[in-house]
């Protein structure tokens, strides 16, 4: 009878810990879109080896990404942006084409949707 006992009670629990390791999960890294994930993916990219800054680069002795790295996260950039619902002519009406203008704007797309997450993780709380 004990044993019956002490094992419906541990089967509570661990029923009680898997409803609560769900909530756990709503984390703003686990609520990303794709084309977020893609974007921190490209962002990370740039960290590799192969992605590092040359040593021409280096010498430059500028903060601005080179064109060859740019053109790392433009793929990502542009992913981001038209998932706002953006069409690809409009893109290019607002950025020229530009890498720099096309990074930024997904940067603030991205860093404004991070902080909706963020938001909507704390209402539901």
């Amino acid at each position: 009878m004990k044993k019956t006992i002490l094992l419906a009670a541990f089967a509570i629990l661990g029923l009680i810990s898997c409803n609560n390791e769900g909530a756990a999960v709503n984390t703003v890294s686990s609520m990303k879109t794709p084309q977020m994930e893609n974007f921190d993916k490209a962002f990370k990219s740039l960290g590799e080896p192969q992605n590092r800054p040359t040593e021409e680069e280096r010498k430059r002795n500028t903060s601005e990404l080179s064109d060859r790295r740019k053109a790392l996260l433009v793929p990502a950039s542009k992913e981001l942006i038209l998932s706002t619902g953006v069409t690809e002519s409009e893109l290019m009406r607002k950025t020229g084409g530009d890498m720099s203008q096309i990074i930024v704007w997904a940067t603030q797309i991205y860093m404004k949707k991070s902080e909706d997450i963020r938001n909507n993780i704390k209402a539901d709380k």
